[in-house]
């Protein structure tokens, strides 16, 4: 199984030196990740910046950076916000679970998402 992922930001981060830095690796995401996040300062005074802090952890690599921080992704161009975003949708499989279900009166099966919330 794959567990780390190469990517190639859209614009690249810009170091203060003004260094493009494109390439760099993803790796899945673990539960300690996540609710590592959660409990974070920032997340707790301001939950949209959740995002920021999860892609802190599982970018693992980013070319001629030392080390990627919550204030490097906080900085970088909204593209490359985008990308990683979207990225680490993919590789964690955020999708929801189907059910097939299979109608009793005319027999035409079909899927159906799984929620697994409270929410209505």
């Amino acid at each position: 199984m794959e567990t780390i992922y190469e990517f190639t930001l859209p614009r690249g981060y810009m170091d203060r030196n003004g260094e493009i830095h494109r390439q760099g690796k993803m790796r899945l995401a673990t539960a300690g990740d996540e609710i590592s996040a959660t409990r974070d300062p920032r997340v707790l005074s301001n939950p949209s910046y959740l995002t920021i802090v999860i892609l802190s952890k599982v970018i693992t690599e980013l070319e001629g950076v030392p080390t990627v921080s919550a204030n490097m992704i906080e900085g970088m161009f909204t593209a490359d916000l985008a990308f990683l975003q979207d990225m680490y949708q993919r590789i964690n499989d955020i999708e929801a679970p189907v059910m097939t279900c299979t109608c009793p009166d005319c027999g035409k099966s079909f899927e159906v998402p799984l929620n697994f919330t409270l929410e209505g």
